[in-house]
């Protein structure tokens, strides 16, 4: 942000426009922006945030902030990489409305190894036209940069990329406080006892259903467990109670899935993680000694192969770790990143990159905008989603069933969702355990089948006995 605001000062630029993947992220960084520059500077845009409108106003005047949201009139922005490039993408009003607002802007993509793959060269090109043709200055930073240097080259010729880090092999190596060791193949019950046996540890595997077996297999005092099962406000709460036992030294083992990896502020002395793509791993050794002195290695970060298979999703991320693991002592040096990034898109190929065949879609003689929109869609269209009746959420399911859903109404339930994929979605009718709201949407009727511990029961074997 210092450098956003240098760069915003020297070059006249009116905005700066902070991208962040994960909504977990974007919460912590608003309250530390909002602390230095004051909440009315600060306009954030993503799902839950909640101004007040004409539909919720209590104070008898509406939020400034709630206009300035939709068309990102504000000094400083921010938002999702979802809600950036499916605007720059978008064909609807609601979408479009604050484009014009984004030129002469500094946009700073945080975490940006978590670009979209799949929609990557789209990604590269709309941020390459932002800089070429409308006064953007674009940041890409990250403890683990993709290697975009050839895609920049072909997109972006004129403007090479600029590494902003000074002397950065040297300060790598100053900076350090974390050692990767290979732990081997460890079944649950192995890792279980191994992770029992540690008074504060983080273990991240890539399965929620692995993730809420090794949480039960834990002992029950100072044992968490965070997934995407488990609503958004659940998770905020735990988030909470791991810090303030990490602070206080009490014992704390949580069990997570990858949602935890990208800048969420914890700080682990050990962190095991199950064997992803070479970024998640260092990405997770980001939540190990993490306020330690630089320099001084005193975390470890343990990479095992689990018993159960990885989702086929990350096969080729997990091959190029593999073989960067092999060929590099320290597989965080920045050389081994490199090297991975360099065989992960290899291993992809350039289509997997523009899988949508966006940019091709682009360059046809008449611009279909419907179909480019349709197309560009970063969060998988295949969830449904169910709306969890659960502590604080009263007033918004009694309003729900007075007045039925509305979209303000619906954005304010996000907090207490749970994406599901379909064949879950319609176990959970066949049972009775769901009334639909909406098109793909429901509230989960039987609330045994959620806890705030582990989340909602991924399969109806979880929930034996409760419909007999």
């Amino acid at each position: 942000m210092s450098f956003a605001l240098e760069q915003a000062k020297a070059n006249s630029l009116r905005r700066v426009i902070y991208v962040i993947p994960y909504c977990s992220i974007i919460e912590q960084t608003q309250s530390v922006f909002e602390d230095i520059f004051g909440p009315g500077s600060i306009v954030a845009h993503y799902a839950d945030v909640e101004y007040e409108t004409d539909e919720n106003k209590k104070s008898g005047e509406r939020d400034k902030r709630y206009l300035a949201a939709e068309n990102w009139d504000a000094p400083v922005i921010l938002t999702t990489t979802v809600q950036f490039f499916e605007s720059l993408f978008g064909n609807r009003p609601s979408r479009c409305r604050k484009l014009h607002n984004i030129a002469n802007s500094v946009i700073i993509f945080d975490e940006a190894q978590m670009l979209p793959v799949p929609f990557l060269r789209p990604c590269v090109a709309a941020t390459s036209e932002l800089v070429r043709n409308y006064g953007c200055s674009a940041v890409l930073f990250t403890a683990t940069q993709p290697a975009l240097d050839p895609l920049f080259a072909e997109l972006l010729p004129d403007y090479l990329p600029r590494e902003l880090c000074p002397r950065r092999e040297e300060m790598y190596e100053q900076f350090r406080r974390v050692r990767f060791e290979y732990a081997g193949k460890l079944a649950d019950e192995a890792l279980s006892e191994r992770l029992s046996t540690e008074k504060q540890v983080l273990c991240i595997v890539n399965r929620r259903d692995q993730a809420q077996a090794l949480f039960r297999l834990l002992p029950e005092e100072g044992r968490f467990h965070l997934s995407t099962a488990m609503c958004p406000e659940d998770r905020r709460e735990k988030l909470r109670e791991i810090r303030t036992r990490l602070k206080a030294g009490k014992p704390c083992r949580v069990i997570s899935t990858s949602l935890v990896e990208a800048g969420v502020d914890v700080d682990f002395p050990i962190v095991f993680r199950a064997l992803a793509g070479l970024d998640s791993i260092i990405q997770a050794g980001g939540r190990c000694n993490r306020e330690g002195m630089p320099g001084v290695m005193n975390g470890v970060v343990y990479i095992f192969e689990s018993d159960r298979p990885a989702p086929k999703m990350l096969a080729q991320n997990i091959s190029a770790a593999k073989k960067t693991l092999e060929s590099y002592e320290d597989v965080a040096s920045p050389a081994a990143i490199e090297a991975y990034f360099c065989e992960l898109f290899a291993e992809k190929g350039m289509a997997a990159l523009d899988a949508q065949d966006i940019l091709k879609l682009c360059d046809s003689p008449t611009m279909p905008f419907a179909e480019v929109a349709e197309r560009f869609r970063v969060i998988d269209n295949s969830q449904y989603t169910v709306y969890i009746p659960c502590a604080g959420s009263e007033p918004l399911f009694a309003e729900l069933e007075r007045f039925g859903p509305s979209r303000a109404l619906l954005r304010k339930l996000g907090k207490y969702a749970v994406g599901v994929y379909p064949n879950h979605y319609k176990d959970l009718q066949k049972v009775g355990a769901l009334r639909e709201i909406a098109e793909n949407a429901a509230v989960l009727e039987d609330t045994r089948l959620y806890s705030p511990e582990t989340g909602l029961a991924l399969t109806l074997e979880e929930g034996q006995g409760l419909f007999t």
